[in-house]
Order: C-alpha cells, then structure tokens, then sequence
C-alpha cells in the first residue's frame, strides 16, 4: 500500500479563547480530583474514629468486669481454720457449703463437671459456669481428716489434713489449673495439649502426665513436690505483682523438691518416695526427721496442739513407722521410746518435756 505523502496533519496554533477555556478546564478538574479525594479520607479517618472509640469502649468495658482466673478467686477466699472444722467442707460454686461427715467421703466428678457423686449414695448437678464465667469448687479438709477427689479430667487427688484444694468444676481453658494449701498427691490424667498445673504460694508444678505430691502448708517454711513418676516441672519465686515466675527446674522421678520460702531458693535429692506417699495408705514413715517435724504432722492427723518445751528435744532425730489407725496415746508412746521424752496428753493438747 502506498502513503500520499501530501496528506500530512497540520497543528495549527490554539487562540487566546481556546487557552482560556482550556486553563479553565484543568483548574475544575484538579478541584475535582482534590475534592473527592478529601471526602475519602474524611472518610476513612471517620471510619478510623468509630472503630477506635469502639476499640477503647470494649476495652474499658472488659477492663471493668469482673475476673475469672483462679488466681483472683484465690486471692478473694477467706483464710481456715483447719482445727475448729470438723467434718470434710466442699464449697460449691454458688457458694453453697455441703458438709460430708460420712467415712467415706469420696468425691467423684463426671466428665462435664456438672454432676458428682460423695460417697457411694449423694448425687448433686451443679453449673459448670455462673454469669458466663468459671465455676470453682473449693474442697477443705480439716485436721484430723483426709479425702480422695475425682476430678472432672479422670484426675486423681488425695488430700491431707488440714488441706484446701481450690479447682474449677470443668477444665475449658488451655490450661488445667488449681490451687493447693496444704499436702496432696496426683494421679494426674495425660492430656498432653492442656498441662496440669498446681499452684501454691511461690510456686507451680506443671506436668502433662504423673504421679507426685506436694506438701505446701502456709505455717512451714519449705514447699516439697516428690515425683514418683513421669515428669514435672517446677517455677519458683513468684513476683505477686508482675505475676511472673522468675526460676525454673526439672525433676525426675524418686526425687524431692524443696523451695525454701525465705532464701527463695530450691534444692533437690533423691528419695523413697513412698515415704512422703504412705499417709494416703494410713501411715507415716520418718527418716532422720526433728522431733518438731514429726509432732506438727501428728498434731494435723489428731488434731491436736502440741507444745514441745524442751527446744534441744526438739531438734532430735526421729526414725520410725507410726499407725495413724492407732490411738494418740499409743502413737505417742512409740515415740517416747525412741527419744526418751516425757509427755502429758490433757484433752486436745499435748505437752511435752
């Protein structure tokens, strides 16, 4: 195809008018342009606005509702006497106090939580949750007493005299959290997704699976956690108001763990285990433990008060098997054969010189 090359576009020069109307045409579609570009960032920052005020009001709301953890509800439970209660004490979640005087006070927990069994005859339903929130038990076993719990997760717990064991009705979260004051051995259900967790002041026991004891009474200076088997691990010296543990250890079974609450230290040795578990069989046995240890246990199993004199006798060492199916006379009896000691037994007091 040819091109005629006398076809050529011309470009004429625009007039004054033309120039004009043009300048007018760009000016009105920057003004345009500006325009709706503003209303879309009032926009956006408007919609910014209402999302951040929604943000903070939801964030204040919640701040302003009550707390569910089991640490709070801990700190806002009210201190027991362990030697004026008398019979096993289980504290439901709406508040309601079940007292189980019967021998056998057994209490087993269904799989949801919502029923139990006490004994072999006592049903009860109650709600797993109250208000949206966290239904916990709280289990009180005075001196002279012991208990065995079921928990809801197929965990096993014997508690000692003079214990409490606070513990949600159901576990939801994460994490299966309760609170001990006093001694208890676990047999704990494997569930490795969600760890069972052990608190007490100054210190938490995480494990997924096993068998161990802890014994951590407010009136001792130590806080003990003996493995039997599997594996646990231990955080210590806790900081109330950071909520935060600042050491950790690991320990192996037929070992013994012990915090001590005012150097904020732990150590750990190999032990008999079944020496720390033989109360939950009916008795205790003692190796190289002080007079005074070995009478503040008998004192719980009692329930008596005994005051120890001599501060010297105090400190001897002890090593021995005691019946707790015997009476105290004859318990306190085998002891003075073995120390030498002197004793008066008047109503619920011991004394000894």
């Amino acid at each position: 195809m040819k091109i005629n090359k006398s076809n050529k576009v011309k470009i004429l020069p625009i007039t004054e008018l033309e120039k004009t109307a043009l300048k007018s045409k760009i000016f009105n579609s920057v003004d345009n342009l500006s325009y709706r570009r503003s209303r879309r960032n009032k926009g956006l920052a408007m919609s910014l606005a209402f999302s951040l005020v929604f943000l903070i009001g939801g964030f204040l709301y919640y701040q302003n509702q009550p707390t569910n953890s089991i640490t709070d509800f801990v700190n806002a439970s009210k201190p027991i006497d362990f030697s004026k209660a008398n019979e096993v004490v289980l504290v439901l979640g709406d508040g309601e106090n079940l007292k189980i005087d019967k021998k056998d006070s057994n209490i087993n927990y269904s799989k949801t939580g919502n029923k139990l069994t006490i004994g072999g005859d006592t049903e009860i339903e109650q709600e797993t949750t109250r208000n949206s929130k966290i239904a916990y038990n709280t289990l009180i076993i005075p001196y002279g007493k012991r208990s065995k719990i079921n928990l809801s997760d197929g965990t096993i717990v014997w508690l000692n005299s003079g214990s409490k064991l606070i513990y949600p009705v159901a576990f939801n979260g994460d994490r299966r959290e309760l609170y001990l004051e006093g001694e208890a051995i676990f047999d704990v259900a494997h569930d490795k997704n969600h760890p069972f967790i052990v608190m007490s002041k100054d210190q938490e026991v995480k494990v997924l699976g096993t068998v161990f004891g802890v014994t951590s009474y407010p009136e001792e200076g130590v806080i003990n956690t003996v493995l039997k088997s599997g594996s646990v691990q231990i955080n210590y010296h806790n900081d109330p108001e950071l909520h935060h543990y600042s050491d950790k250890i690991k320990i192996t079974p037929g070992t013994k763990a012990t915090y001590n609450k005012e150097s904020k230290s732990i150590i750990s040795e190999k032990v008999n285990v079944n020496n720390y578990f033989s109360w939950r069989d009916g008795f205790l046995i003692f190796k190289n433990n002080d007079l005074h240890y070995v009478m503040n246990r008998i004192a719980r199993y009692y329930n008596l008060k005994i005051d120890i004199k001599n501060e010297e006798l105090a400190k001897e060492k002890f090593s021995g098997y005691l019946d707790l199916n015997e009476n105290i006379d004859k318990v306190v009896k085998n002891i003075s054969a073995s120390t030498n000691m002197k004793y008066i037994i008047e109503a619920n007091k011991i004394t000894i010189n």
